[in-house]
C-alpha cells in the first residue's frame, strides 16, 4: 500500500500493452457487459458465503474493539490500536491475549504467510534517530527483517528480556508493515475460502487484480475459479460479502473511476511487477440498511485498527461515491496557530469526512 507507483497517464498505460488493446473490447462494450452480469447477482439475496464473510467481519471487529464512523464520515468511538498492549488497565494482573492490539493483527499475518512470519515483515528505523537531538537533521531509512530481530532476542539468557525483545521486534514490524490487505485475506479465509478461490495477499491490488482479471474471462467464456469479479462501484448495487475498494494515488488523484478501472484493465497482459494502481485499501461489506439507505463495511488498518464506516446509499440502493460531510466552517475551529507556521492551519471549507475516498471499484462476489 505505501511502495511508490510511476506517474504515468492512463493513455500511456493503454499504449504500453498494444496488443491487449487491439483485441480487448472498448470500454464502453466491455463494461456494458460486466454490468450486466453484476446486476443479475446483486439482483439475488447475499449468498452463504456472502453472509459468512460478512458475520466473520464483524466478529472480528467486535473482538477488535474496533472504531466506528457515522454517515458524515466522523469518528464518534477510537477503539483498540495495532501497537496497544492493554487499553484497560496497565497494572500487573494477566491479561487476555485477545485484548492485545498486536497479537490480533499477527493472526490476520498468519492468514497470508502461515507460521513462516520471521522473514516476511520489516521493522524500519533511522539512522542514529536514538540517539540524534537535532529534529531538523535529514536521516537515513533503515529497514530490517524482523527474523533478525528474533534471532538476535533469542541470543539473550534472561528470559524475561528475551520474551519481551521478541515481541517489541513483532509489534514494531505490525506497526511499520501495513496490514489492511492481511485482515481481508483472514476474513475471507476464516470463511472457508481456498486459496484456488482468493489470493491471501499482502496489497489489496493482488485480488482487485484478480477480480479484473475474472471480469475478462468471464466475458470470453474462460474458466476462473476466484470467486469476485469487478464491477462498477456507482451503479452495482453492493451485497454483504461484497469488497468496496478505493485507491491512494498521488498521480492519479484527478482521475475518474472509470479511468482508473480502464487502466487496471489495460495492465492485465503485462507484468505484475509493472502494475500502477498498487496504492489501493478495501473493505468488506458487512451490512446492508435499506430502509436507512445506508451500508456498514469494515476493514483493517485504517486508524491504526480494525475500523467499522457507516456509508451512504443513493435512492436506487447503490454507492454514493461521493461521501461527503461538513467540518462547520472556520468559526468552528479557533485554535490559534502557533507562530510563523499558518502554513499548518486547517482548511475547513473542504469536506473532513473520514470516508470521501477515491472510491473505484466494487468486487462482488460471484
Amino acid at each position: 500500500m505505501r511502495a511508490a507507483v510511476c506517474a504515468v497517464a492512463v493513455a500511456i498505460g493503454l499504449a504500453a500493452h498494444p496488443a491487449f488493446a487491439q483485441t480487448n473490447p472498448s470500454a464502453a462494450v466491455f463494461w456494458k457487459a460486466v454490468q450486466a452480469r453484476c446486476d443479475a447477482t446483486a439482483a439475488k439475496p447475499a449468498s452463504v458465503l456472502g453472509q459468512r464473510i460478512a458475520q466473520t467481519a464483524i466478529e472480528e471487529f467486535a473482538r477488535f474493539d474496533g472504531h466506528r464512523i457515522d454517515s458524515n464520515g466522523r469518528l464518534f468511538h477510537f477503539g483498540l490500536t495495532e501497537a496497544e498492549q492493554d487499553q484497560e488497565h496497565g497494572d500487573d494482573r494477566p491479561t487476555r491475549l485477545g485484548d492485545l492490539g498486536w497479537w490480533r493483527v499477527m493472526k490476520y499475518w498468519r492468514a497470508v504467510y502461515g507460521t513462516d512470519i520471521a522473514d516476511k515483515l520489516e521493522a524500519r528505523g533511522y539512522r542514529d534517530a536514538s540517539t540524534a537531538t537535532d529534529d531538523a537533521q535529514a536521516v537515513e531509512l533503515l529497514r530490517v527483517d524482523i527474523g533478525d530481530l528474533l534471532r538476535a532476542a533469542d541470543g539473550v539468557t534472561d528470559p524475561v528480556a528475551r520474551e519481551v525483545l521478541r515481541e517489541t521486534a513483532l509489534r514494531a514490524a505490525i506497526i511499520d508493515t501495513p496490514w489492511s490487505a492481511a485482515f481481508v485475506s483472514y476474513v475471507v479465509k476464516q470463511s472457508g475460502v481456498s486459496a484456488k478461490a482468493f489470493q491471501f495477499a499482502n496489497a489489496h491490488r493482488v485480488y482487485i487484480y484478480d477480480a479484473f482479471a475474472t471480469s475478462t474471462a468471464e466475458l470470453t467464456g474462460q474458466a476462473d475459479e476466484r470467486i469476485y469479479r469487478a464491477c462498477p462501484v456507482a451503479t452495482t448495487r453492493p451485497r454483504a460479502g461484497d469488497l468496496i475498494c478505493f485507491q491512494r494515488e498521488t498521480a492519479l488523484a484527478g482521475t475518474s473511476e472509470m479511468a482508473v478501472r480502464e487502466r487496471i484493465r489495460a495492465e492485465l497482459a503485462g507484468s505484475p511487477d509493472a502494475r500502477t494502481v498498487r496504492r489501493t485499501h478495501c473493505d468488506v461489506v458487512a451490512s446492508i440498511d435499506t430502509p436507512a439507505r445506508k451500508m456498514y463495511v469494515i476493514g483493517g488498518n485504517f486508524l491504526q485498527g480494525v475500523t467499522a464506516k457507516k456509508l451512504n446509499l443513493r435512492d436506487s440502493m447503490r454507492f454514493s461515491v461521493a461521501q461527503k460531510g461538513h467540518c462547520g466552517g472556520p468559526g468552528d475551529w479557533s485554535l490559534p496557530q502557533p507562530s510563523g507556521n499558518a502554513l499548518n492551519a486547517p482548511d475547513l471549507t473542504k469536506n473532513c469526512s473520514l470516508s470521501d475516498k477515491k472510491w473505484f471499484v466494487l468486487l462482488q462476489l460471484r
